[in-house]
């Protein structure tokens, strides 16, 4: 064997150690990798509902609908230690169709299609009302116009039994006419349409396999 057979083989054989080295350091890449982080970035971060979270910073997840140091603020983060799925922001706009939901059902006399998201005290409160109604042959005919404004109001968290409680303010509109027996008009102008005003208690036990808050407390 020549001497420049063997000069190429030793490259050769330099270039295998070298390319293995390398792989057992740098390990393999598949499929697509997204681009650098940025020095500038903050290595710690949380991501969490679509909301990013600075560790040791305030939660905006939080900071957005109470003040960071309220009591409010301090039991709603007891939650989400509890139950990490938990945002504020998407309670509330779930908050927002289920008080749509509940309150035509009220109005339209329909509480059954309701009751699994109503404590036994709020369904018998709504239910009284309805058959009242129904003694006296009064009807309702009522159209949802909308949220004008919610806002988070209170919140409270029991560590032991792990209930969460949440108050959200409402203000909606909607049209609303009652009728007698006759169907003459005893309350309220067709077409026109009124300002509902609501504070609402949800209550659920956070982490629990049940996804559902319920209405615990009803009020203006």
């Amino acid at each position: 064997m020549n001497s420049p057979i063997l000069q190429l083989l030793v490259l050769a054989g330099i270039a295998v150690f070298l390319i293995l080295r390398l792989k057992s350091v740098l390990g393999s890449r598949e499929g697509f990798e997204g681009p650098p982080r940025s020095q500038a970035e903050p290595a710690a971060r949380d991501r969490r509902q679509g909301f990013e979270v600075i560790e040791g910073g305030p939660d905006q997840d939080i900071t957005d609908h109470v003040a960071e140091d309220s009591d409010a603020a301090a039991a709603l983060s007891d939650m989400k230690r509890a139950d990490p799925s938990f945002s504020v922001t998407d309670f509330l706009q779930g908050a927002r169709g289920a008080y749509e939901m509940i309150l035509m059902s009220f109005e339209r006399g329909n509480l059954d299609e309701i009751s699994p998201f109503l404590s036994q005290d709020v369904f018998e409160s709504f239910a009284q009302v309805v058959d009242a109604r129904e003694e006296q042959g009064l009807s309702v005919e009522a159209e949802f116009a909308g949220v004008r404004e919610i806002s988070l109001v209170d919140a409270a968290f029991d560590s032991e039994t792990r209930k969460g409680e949440v108050t959200v303010r409402f203000v909606g509109e909607l049209t609303s006419v009652v009728r007698d027996s006759t169907g003459e008009i005893v309350e309220g102008t067709p077409g026109q349409t009124k300002r509902q005003r609501d504070v609402w208690t949800f209550e659920r036990i956070m982490g629990s396999d049940d996804p559902n808050w319920r209405l615990v407390a009803t009020g203006e």
